[in-house]
Order: C-alpha cells, then structure tokens, then sequence
C-alpha cells in the first residue's frame, strides 16, 4: 500500500501502543485524509502478523460499510471480508473481517458471530459516553466470549455533543488519543483543500431557543431559523458567492427548512435538490449519484451529510444550522476539506454564527456555548475541558481544580443567527505564531485518574506562563522519542529519562531556551517550538 507519512504514523501508533499494553487506543485524523485506507493497511498488517485474528469493523450507516470494505479491497485483494448490512442486503457472519452497520448487527449474539478479538469502530465519536446503546451493548455481547476483546476508534472529532473528549471520564470505552493529524497539518501539507470565508453583515436573533444535552431545541431552532426573509437574503448570498463554484452544500435546520432553501435556489436558477432522513432511499442513492456526477449543483440537507459522505469537488459550504456541539461544526466544514482535480480551495459561509461561537475550525477545542439569553432560556450544566491539564470540570469553574488554571469569563455575544454570511473570524486561524523571551523554566509532576503521568513544563516569559507536557512514560513508542528528542534539545544527557520523577530529579542537566515559539490555539496558546540557551534550568 502507498501509504502518506502521516498515515504510516497513524499505523505505527497504534501498533506501539497495543505492544506497550494499552487497550483501547483512539485515531484522531481529519476529514478526508484517508481514515478508511489507514484502517485497510492496519488489518493487513494484523492479519499477517496473527493470522487467527477476528476482527468486525463497526459504522453507522451503510454507506460507510461499503465504502471502507472497498478501501480495504482496492489495498489488499482478496481480503478475507464480509459484510453484514441490511441496506446493502447482506448478512455475512463468519467472515474474519467482518464489515457490519451498528443497526444491522447490535442484535446478534456472540456465538453467530464466532469469538472476535477485535472491534474497529470509524466515526467513534458517535459511541456513546454512558448508558448502554447499540455499541455498548454489542460490545457487551463480544466480551462475554473474548474478555480481553481491544477496540480502536478513528474519527475527526473526538468529543461528545455536549461536551468533553472521548477518551477521558468515567464511562469512557477509549483510553487515550494515541495520534493525531488535524485540518491545519493536512492543509500545509498539502493532503487537504484550503478553506477561506467571505465576511457581510446583518443577523436575526435566536437567543431564545431553549437548549437540552448540549444542544439547540431541535423544532425551536427550526421555527426560528426557517423564515422567508432569513431564507431569501441567504440564498441571494449563497447564489452571488456561488457564481464562480461548481458544487455547494447547504446545511439546514430541519427538513422543511432544507426543502425551502432548496426552492429558492432553483427560483433563482441553481439546480438543487433535498436529501434527509426522510427521502426514500432509492430517491437519495439517485440524488447523490447526481450531484457527485455534477448534474445538480446544490445539495440542501438536514443531519445526512455530516459523516461518510465523500464528494471531493464540493467546493462551497453554506451553514444555516447553528450548533453547540463542535464535532457538528467539524463535520460540517470537512465536508468541503477534500481535494479534487480543478479544485482550488472551498469556500465557507458560516450564516449560523458558529465561527464566532466555537472558532477557528482548526484549532477547535471543547467549548461551552453561552447560555442564551431571555426567560425562556434554559440554563444547563455541561461540562469544558481544562486547556492546562485536559481535566474535565464543572462549566462553574473559574479555576481548575487539578491545576489552578484560571478561565477567562465567556464572552457574551449570545447565539446568533446570521441572515447573511459572518466572517468576523476567519475560518481558520491565521494569527501566526510569534517568539516571545523566556525568564525561567520549572517543572512539575503531573497526574490525572487512569492517565499515564506526564512532566509539565512551565515557561516564564515576563508576565505569562506558557506549558507543555512531555510523555516521558508515554505508552506509545512514538511519544517516547518525542519526549527524548525534547530532552536532547533542551541540552539533557542521554541516555533520557525513563520516568517524570527521574526527569524531574536530572533537571539541572537543562538549560531553559532563550525563546519559545508560541501558537494561538483558541482563547490560549500552544508551545511549538524553541531556540537558543539561556542558563540552566531551576
């Protein structure tokens, strides 16, 4: 298999991690930078080295079933797979690559089955967080044969609706993100298409949609977002910026608002159609052989388009759905992050305020929307991610009880809904990164429940303090290197420590750099790199 760097990496992590003893491992890799064809290369490599090994490989639509069991065709010929979808008329059970959608298989018991010894699961962001469910409660079933049974999830976003990361918590199936490989290094390297934004004005307010879980009230949402004049004076835009593009997605909010802005596109010309959970399935296999073949120039949608849909000449996103959820945001962008032959960039059109409302897509993070305002609004406990430690807290907080981060008070620009396309904030973050001097160095052991410790680095630089944490016990053999090669640079004696506590006791082997290089990531900044010698670290 021809395989890009990054994805050889992706491979080698996961490898390192199940030879270093860990479990159940998490792929984070963006959308369209080939999740499919890294799973594909995996199995391969599994099923040579154990040749007894069991696998099912576990979506959630069809569509994803027949698309990743092609990749793993195309790569490996003759691979030993099945499929088991009723959508796609199949039931395969005893293949050793079992290829299978969640609805179709979470019913089968674990003996029709045969023993499995592993369970890949694309899109993991769609497990779960507690309770039992269709994932859970398979899982169960599996495990009731094959107790040591390990799970690898892949998926671009790895956080929960309403809000907090995948692999931490109580309750979470997977144990930590052993790699990662986001929009931003995917588009320097040129695997992804750039994305850029144009900027209007004017808005309607939706600060009294009530929210639950996370997430706007479907139906209020809907009632109001899907009004004639919000509709028309976004098309109009859509329409303009459109001129020059040769396929648009729109996503809506709700099926009747997806069929509305449908009709206004084609009163102006454009050739649109409408895919939902309500098209029958014939009607929307035929749509999208349509648009992919570019005999429709729109797609409007509600929730259909988000996950395993592959069009990569779409080159205009309008967002007419606001959204807490920051996977949702991701999802919806990564729709147009693919390359395609003529293809110079995509452009976005955030008409839902979700730039403002989560930033930059590629340095997203897990947020906390603002409650929105008026009576009827509901205010809810969610929980935000620590950007420090990663310690999932309480939205209450104004510090961090593991390690006294303190928050910033949230901005209160409320959700609004735009009637024309917003761009105060660039889709991407263009803010580059900026070397600041270093005054002092310290370093501190730093532990979570159920994660490996890690040494946490603390940069004086005037008044701010910058961090970064190095996995010197790191069970992947990738993190190990890089937490020697952070050693070796920072002037320490080989061989590099093996433990926190052995890192922390040869300290005085360091010197602090003169400078860091410091990254906006969201509302704080990120260490990316560092030059020269100051003196020796304290």
């Amino acid at each position: 298999m021809n395989l890009r760097p990054y994805q050889s990496d992706a491979i080698g992590a996961v490898l390192s991690y199940w030879q270093s003893g860990g479990e159940n491992p998490l792929v984070e890799m963006a959308t369209g930078t080939g999740k499919s064809l890294v799973q594909a290369a995996l199995l391969r490599r599994l099923i040579g080295d154990y040749p007894d090994m069991r696998v099912v490989c576990l979506v959630h639509v069809r569509e994803l079933v027949e698309q990743n069991a092609m990749a793993i065709l195309r790569a490996w010929p003759g691979a030993p797979i099945g499929i088991n979808s009723a959508g796609l008329g199949r039931r395969d059970k005893r293949s050793q690559i079992l290829f299978a959608s969640i609805q179709s298989i979470h019913r089968e018991d674990a003996y029709s089955l045969g023993e499995r010894d592993l369970v890949l699961i694309d899109e993991a962001h769609l497990v779960p967080h507690d309770g039992e469910g269709m994932y859970r409660t398979f899982i169960g079933r599996l495990r009731e044969r094959v107790p040591d049974l390990r799970i690898a999830g892949f998926t671009a976003t790895p956080y929960r609706t309403n809000g907090g990361r995948i692999d931490l918590g109580d309750g979470a199936i997977f144990n930590e993100i052993v790699y990662k490989y986001g929009i931003a290094a995917g588009i320097k390297d040129g695997f992804l298409s750039p994305l850029i934004s144009k900027a209007t004005a004017a808005q309607i307010d939706v600060s009294v949609v009530k929210r639950t879980k996370g997430e706007f009230v479907q139906a209020a949402l809907e009632r109001a977002v899907d009004t004639d004049e919000t509709t028309a004076a976004a098309v109009r835009e859509i329409v303009a910026y459109g001129a020059e593009r040769r396929s648009w997605v729109v996503f809506c909010a709700g099926v009747d608002h997806a069929l509305h802005v449908r009709d206004a596109l084609k009163a102006s010309g454009v050739s649109a159609e409408t895919v939902s959970a309500k098209t029958e399935k014939g009607e929307r296999t035929r749509i999208l052989r349509a648009f992919k073949a570019g005999q429709i120039r729109c797609l409007t949608n509600c929730s259909v388009l988000t996950t395993g849909f592959d069009a990569p000449q779409i080159d205009l996103i309008a967002m007419l759905r606001p959204t807490l959820s920051p996977g949702l945001f991701v999802q919806m962008v990564g729709r147009g992050t693919r390359i395609a032959p003529g293809k110079a960039d995509c452009l976005v059109l955030d008409f839902a305020g979700n730039v403002k409302r989560h930033g930059p897509v590629d340095t997203i993070g897990v947020g906390y929307g603002n409650v929105a305002a008026g009576k009827d609004a509901e205010k809810e406990v969610r929980a935000k991610e620590c950007p420090n430690c990663m310690a999932l807290i309480a939205l209450g907080y104004r510090t961090c009880p593991h390690c006294d981060h303190e928050f910033p008070p949230p901005e209160d620009d409320g959700p609004k809904h735009d009637a024309h396309a917003d761009s105060e904030r660039s889709i991407l973050s263009n803010a580059p990164p900026a070397w600041v001097a270093v005054s002092g160095m310290r370093f501190y052991r730093h532990e979570k429940i159920c994660r490996t410790p890690t040494l946490r680095v603390e940069y004086s630089c005037g008044l701010a303090v910058h961090r970064e944490w190095v996995g010197f016990e790191s069970l992947t053999g990738p993190g190990r290197e890089r937490a020697r090669q952070w050693w070796m640079k920072h002037g320490g004696k080989t061989p590099a420590p093996e433990t926190v506590d052995e890192a922390r006791q040869r300290s005085r082997e360091l010197t602090w750099p003169a400078e860091i290089l410091v990254k906006p990531s969201g509302k704080y900044f990120e260490v990316v790199g560092a030059r020269g010698r100051a003196r020796e670290a304290a």
